[in-house]
């Protein structure tokens, strides 16, 4: 069973964070109709080559991973007509999704408080760039300025003295998504109890905040960030150059325990109980963070990485290589666990991301490509009760949209 089967969701978004939304809902049953204009959302038009990718009807995955399991409807919410089929839709939906900007909601009358006084029932989901408050409430923001750059993630998560990481597109948006989807949930289950429809919002940089609650919280007891790799306050918790130019990641937050074992591992049993460099609170007292690290550096490139791998491994101490999209495709624990699955295309599949949730006794949807731009245009008008003349007349005056290539919505 599909645990949100039944479950309506108007979706008027673009690019990725809260279109995800959207996705994952619908991945579990629920039905998604997205809403575009008739130049259709960026993510499906040009963003392709912004992520090295192509596009065409066939095949254009940069827009199919934060829309997967929708219908696809275009409206012009200019429009007197389009803007009434929009509100019919909304009258029967449980959850409206949107990341358009308070003002231009406010403009379409598709704001909260307007909403909340027409259809009480109705949740709105809403994912901002810095919030619903404050003076930069209705300013631009993607995930690299509100989420890593704003969030603090930028700062944070550098080497120091380093240039700040280059991630990957939607790094943060699709961490959004997830927070957004998990408060529209619970709303859901709190109008079972209450009647009335809340509005959920999720901003991309308080997401940057929360995801680094450590360094938040540490950084006001003296642990600022960004720090390098020879100044963490745990050094067996780093990354490690391997004899063969590669990257491994250790992790064993317990120094004291651990640190004889290493020292055994890397062949340094002669430090295994100094008492300076085994007790994690004397090096930081000390400052010998770096000298510490400086030790294990010289132990771990004398290895391979799959050596390493393997002999951390046999002694039940975590340690993982820093892998690539590349190696995760070849991974056996992210395929055997269906964390990437196949999207079949007609040129071949191609591995996309599954929704980080699993369930054991409900169903979630197969990934799928998705269809055009206004390719469910007549089939949602019809169910709206639209007749065939009525929704001639709609696209005629330019109201809505058929299906439309995606070469005509680029100029080609």
């Amino acid at each position: 069973m599909l645990p949100l089967k039944g479950v309506k969701v108007v979706d008027l978004t673009t690019f990725l964070a809260t279109p995800t939304t959207g996705r994952v809902l619908g991945e579990w049953g629920a039905d998604v109709i997205k809403v575009e204009s008739a130049k259709g959302d960026p993510g499906r038009v040009n963003q392709a080559v912004v992520f090295g990718m192509t596009a065409s009807d066939d095949e254009n995955l940069g827009f199919d991973m934060a829309n997967m399991h929708k219908r696809f409807v275009s409206l012009n919410l200019k429009s007197e007509k389009g803007l009434e089929v929009m509100h019919k839709l909304l009258a029967d939906a449980d959850i409206f999704i949107t990341n358009n900007r308070t003002k231009s909601l406010a403009k379409m009358g598709l704001d909260w408080e307007s909403l909340h006084a027409k259809y009480p029932r109705l949740i709105m989901g809403h994912g901002l760039g810095y919030g619903k408050k404050g003076p930069e409430k209705d300013a631009a923001g993607f995930d690299v300025t509100c989420y890593m750059g704003r969030g603090g993630v930028f700062g944070t998560t550098v080497n120091r003295g380093d240039a700040p990481m280059i991630p990957t597109n939607g790094y943060g948006d699709f961490q959004a998504s997830m927070f957004l989807a998990a408060g529209l949930l619970a709303a859901y289950i709190g109008r079972e109890q209450t009647g009335e429809g809340d509005y959920v919002t999720c901003a991309l940089q308080h997401a940057g905040i929360y995801a680094l609650s450590t360094g938040m919280v540490s950084a006001q007891y003296g642990n600022p960030y960004p720090k390098s790799r020879t100044e963490v306050n745990n050094p067996l918790n780093n990354v490690f150059h391997s004899k063969d130019d590669k990257w491994v990641v250790l992790c064993l937050p317990e120094y004291d325990r651990d640190w004889p074992r290493v020292m055994k591992l890397i062949g340094r049993e002669e430090l295994a109980e100094h008492p300076d460099y085994s007790v994690c609170q004397t090096v930081n007292d000390k400052g010998l963070a770096p000298e510490v690290t400086k030790i294990l550096d010289d132990g771990f490139a004398q290895f391979t990485r799959e050596e390493l791998l393997k002999m951390f491994k046999e002694n039940d101490m975590p340690c993982e290589p820093a892998q690539t999209p590349l190696d995760v495709y070849e991974d056996q624990n992210a395929l055997v666990n269906e964390y990437i699955a196949p999207v079949p295309y007609p040129k071949g599949d191609r591995w996309c991301p599954t929704a980080p949730v699993q369930f054991e006794l409900n169903d979630s949807l197969a990934l799928e490509p998705t269809g055009m731009l206004g390719s469910a245009t007549a089939d949602v008008m019809k169910e709206l009760g639209y007749s065939d003349d009525e929704i001639k007349a709609a696209i005629e005056e330019g109201a809505v949209t058929e299906a439309t290539p995606l070469k005509v919505l680029q100029g080609k």
